[in-house]
């Protein structure tokens, strides 16, 4: 999977991506854009790498980092002590989410499978995916159907409980609910039950507003948030992971607006 990440030329911007992703404070950031003035090359961690990647590539959610955390250990322990750990493993219990991952992150380089692997390796990974994708779409549908016929089975009286009951939640008292920690919660409607529910996700854009006096000190900040896990305190209707959300149908982008304090950076007195 790593090796997707190639240190040759291209657009600069796409070459500041890669260094951010694997390039720590040492000159080994010279060594990426082809300036050798060292041989002692580092990268950091494979944990690392995985959690910033949960920044650069908005579809890379828990869910991956989890998965591609879980197969770098597999190999490392492979490698270094020599056990067997894929041996207990079927092939299709990690073989289509570890194509996955690699397409997801091919795809926000602008790259492909078929690009990566050459096109005829890459047809039997495409159409792993494309099986594996048509699966959890109908897993997903299959479960908010479910879920959506055993409210309805519920005498009215007790629909409507419930529906008051779930409009008096709000978002700041709902962390308890989730199996992780995340940046923001939000409001959403059940595509179940039709109650409120709520989505959790990470925070991956800011942008502070210009339009503001020189003597503020205070600043309008548009914030955007990817959802990454999906409850329904009424229905129970449970959905972890940029894919599970999607394929509810259920937007996973949110936007906010807020404000806040200013933060002034001090005076370096080098005028």
């Amino acid at each position: 999977m790593e090796g997707a990440f190639g240190f040759g030329g291209g657009p600069v911007a796409d070459w500041c991506q890669q260094a951010s992703i694997i390039i720590p404070v040492h000159p080994s950031m010279f060594v990426a854009a082809s300036i050798n003035v060292t041989t002692d090359v580092k990268t950091i961690t494979a944990k690392t790498l995985f959690e910033r990647l949960m920044h650069l590539v908005p579809r890379f959610d828990k869910t991956l980092q989890k998965f591609c955390q879980d197969i770098a250990e597999r190999r490392n322990a492979e490698l270094h002590s020599a056990d067997l750990p894929f041996r207990a493993m079927r092939l299709d219990a990690w073989e289509a989410r570890y194509w996955h991952a690699g397409d997801t992150i091919l795809h926000q380089m602008g790259s492909s499978l078929e690009q990566w692997l050459g096109a005829a390796d890459a047809k039997a990974p495409r159409q792993l995916l494309d099986e594996a994708a048509n699966a959890l779409v109908a897993a997903v549908k299959l479960r908010v159907e479910a879920a959506r016929v055993q409210f309805d089975g519920l005498k009215k009286a007790e629909r409507e409980r419930l529906t008051a009951e779930a409009e008096l939640r709000e978002p700041q008292h709902q962390a308890g609910v989730f199996k992780n920690r995340y940046d923001e919660i939000w409001m959403k409607s059940c595509p179940a039950c039709k109650c409120r529910a709520f989505m959790a996700g990470e925070q991956i854009g800011e942008d502070i507003s210009e339009e503001r006096d020189e003597h503020a000190i205070w600043e309008i900040v548009d914030r955007e948030f990817v959802g990454e896990e999906f409850r329904c305190p009424t229905c129970d209707l449970t959905l972890m992971g940029n894919d599970e959300i999607d394929a509810s149908g259920i937007g996973y982008i949110h936007e906010d607006r807020q404000e806040r304090e200013m933060e002034y950076e001090p005076d370096y007195g080098n005028d």
